[in-house]
């Protein structure tokens, strides 16, 4: 056990975790990040980024991950690569457990441990993710100008990240395993009235093939049983997210996907208890925003401990 009591404790090492630990550290609250054996979030899978203020030539994800955790540092905050996988937020000061042993203390809580893609989890696909393979159109739609793309889903986030696409791609294709879209009817519109976009319906991803990169990949009609090889140079996957809430279920109120709701900006159902980044953000997951939301959370934190909450 660590006996000490931080003022603030962070679950969660992605952009929003690491920005709001700059700002409780500057604020001068003691911060301590839980930030998971394998810390940095979805970035540290992401190659190029460009859409990130501050650089103009683009970072590696990984590179902007450690910078962030370094100007955490720099102000004071700790960081310990353990994965938190309980909490009992009815004591005060709350109780935080990590890797089944060590348990940790706080005035206050952020929780900012993201969400996580859905695969295909097909061959081929987990070693071509940023080379090929992606999730984020607004991410890495500029890479494809005058390529072929196919998109996988049949929601509003495949419609969306399909039409961002045909700013830059020649052709997108749309794989969707049923006969129609579950997309909104506004959303299938634009999608149909698209001459760039051709919709394969009930088709599913078998593999996905290349040398250093994405080159083609295997399909089959699921109504048919007909294979067949499909030419892309990139597969983007849009079939839905899993907020990383599970541990939190029992104090923390959630909506029916399992995404934390927000009151009053940053404040979750139990006080003393913030909230960012995509664990609680089901529309926008870009790495500026969740910063953005790591920003609110830290000063709502701030806010708190400034009043009259017992020092333990």
């Amino acid at each position: 056990m660590d006996s000490k009591v931080y003022d603030v404790i962070i679950v969660g090492s992605g952009p929003s975790a690491l920005t709001a630990a700059i700002y409780t550290a500057r604020g001068n609250a003691s911060t301590l990040i839980i930030g998971g054996e394998n810390w940095g979030g979805q970035l540290m899978l992401t190659t190029l980024v460009e859409n990130f203020p501050g650089f103009s030539e683009g970072i590696q994800g990984p590179d902007l991950m450690l910078n962030m955790r370094k100007q955490a540092e720099r102000f004071g905050s700790l960081f310990v690569e353990k994965n938190v996988d309980g909490v009992d937020f009815d004591k005060k000061p709350f109780e935080l457990y990590a890797n089944n042993k060590v348990k940790y203390l706080a005035r206050s809580v952020i929780i900012a441990t993201g969400a996580s893609d859905r695969w295909l989890n097909v061959p081929g696909e987990k070693e071509r993710i940023g080379r090929g393979v992606s999730t984020c159109a607004p991410c890495d739609a500029p890479f494809y100008k005058g390529k072929v793309v196919a998109v996988v889903g049949g929601g509003d986030s495949a419609m969306t990240e399909a039409l961002v696409l045909t700013k830059y791609a020649t052709q997108v294709f749309i794989l969707h395993r049923r006969d129609k879209f579950r997309a909104s009817a506004a959303m299938q519109q634009k999608v149909l009235d698209n001459s760039k976009i051709k919709i394969l319906w009930n088709t599913e991803v078998k593999e996905i093939i290349g040398d250093k990169k994405v080159e083609k990949i295997k399909i089959i009609n699921n109504r048919e049983q007909k294979e067949d090889e499909l030419k892309v140079d990139g597969v983007f996957v849009a079939i839905g997210h899993n907020p990383q809430s599970d541990m939190f279920k029992k104090p923390i109120e959630m909506d029916d996907r399992g995404y934390i709701k927000v009151h009053d900006n940053t404040k979750t159902s139990v006080e003393g208890v913030f909230v960012a980044g995509e664990v609680q953000d089901a529309n926008y997951k870009q790495a500026i925003t969740t910063a953005g939301f790591g920003c609110m959370a830290g000063m709502d934190a701030l806010r708190y401990l400034d009043k009259d909450v017992p020092n333990w």
